[in-house]
């Protein structure tokens, strides 16, 4: 592989190792010392070209392709900025590790890679603990809110199974999500269209939309409080904010969601004791792509979380 020029562009010929990986997550590997910032701003100008042409930073890289890259310059290295104490003792809460695949089961608040005004995710901070790991990559992603059960794959051929897999609905993700309201239904199957849009302040968001990507989930309820429902919800797609979004504009808000929730019932709830959205991963089967067998990974509710429903339980916390 060619080296950076400052003079000149440089052309990178892609290998297995980069089969299938997002060209933005390429070219962060590739130019170390670059700022996120710096790489995407390169790709929406068009220097950096795949085969002579333009794509966008979630192009997909073939083995064979060409990556033009413009000269940059590194900055200085810096020693990284780790993720808050507290998420860095929970990183590497692992769930389950064969030579394929690790299943950690993420906290809340710690972002799942880095940019977005978040110098380090969790990725990185894996990468920056396990030095001798040749490839690390995360498999799907969770909001910064949410907490639950996060997959990273181990080698490049398990990293390209499980997202055909999530791909082609193969995979089963669920969640728990306490929300504003009384659930009425056994089993609610939501289709609604959902449309990526960017507020002025430049913040991205998301709402139901004719014209929008499809985006399918299904709803079951778990249990019922004064005023608030604890309901399972299996998506069948995944789009950015597809839970929150969904539940929303169906009149059932996320507790705690600062985004799309009732904010007058977050600050009840807050003073009540919940101080962060209920939004959990708590389940999510796959075919293992080292024996193809049906494997499924479980995070418990974290304990902010199910203290929070040991005090509805108890009536501690009724609003």
């Amino acid at each position: 592989m060619k080296g950076l020029s400052k003079e000149s562009a440089t052309w990178h010929e892609v290998g297995e190792e980069g089969a299938a990986q997002r060209v933005d997550n390429y070219l962060t590997r590739l130019l170390k010392g670059v700022p996120k910032s710096h790489i995407y701003r390169i790709l929406r100008s068009g220097e950096v070209r795949v085969n002579s042409s333009r794509v966008a930073p979630e192009h997909r890289l073939k083995p064979g392709d060409r990556v033009r890259v413009p000269p940059v310059r590194s900055a200085q290295p810096k020693a990284p900025a780790l993720l808050p104490r507290t998420a860095q003792r929970s990183v590497l809460r692992v769930l389950h590790e064969d030579d394929a695949l690790l299943a950690i089961d993420k906290p809340a608040g710690a972002a799942v890679h880095g940019g977005s005004g978040v110098s380090l995710g969790m990725i990185e901070q894996l990468r920056l603990e396990r030095p001798a790991a040749p490839f690390l990559e995360l498999v799907h992603r969770l909001d910064r809110e949410t907490s639950g059960v996060l997959l990273v794959a181990k080698k490049r051929s398990a990293l390209t199974a499980l997202h055909a897999q999530l791909r082609e609905g193969r995979a089963q993700k669920v969640y728990w999500a306490l929300v504003k309201g009384r659930w009425q239904n056994a089993k609610q199957d939501v289709k609604l269209p959902l449309h990526k849009y960017v507020l002025p302040s430049g913040e991205r968001r998301v709402r139901v939309q004719r014209e929008g990507q499809e985006a399918r989930t299904v709803f079951r309820p778990k249990r019922g409080f004064p005023g608030l429902s604890l309901i399972e919800a299996e998506l069948k797609t995944g789009r950015t904010h597809q839970i929150r979004v969904h539940l929303a504009h169906l009149g059932f808000p996320i507790a705690g969601d600062d985004k799309y929730g009732d904010f007058e019932l977050n600050k009840t709830l807050a003073r009540k004791g919940l101080k962060r959205m209920f939004l959990h991963a708590c389940r999510i089967t796959v075919m293992h792509p080292g024996s193809g067998k049906p494997v499924t990974y479980e995070a418990p509710l974290p304990v902010e979380l199910s203290g929070f429903l040991d005090r509805l339980t108890a009536g501690v916390a009724t609003i």
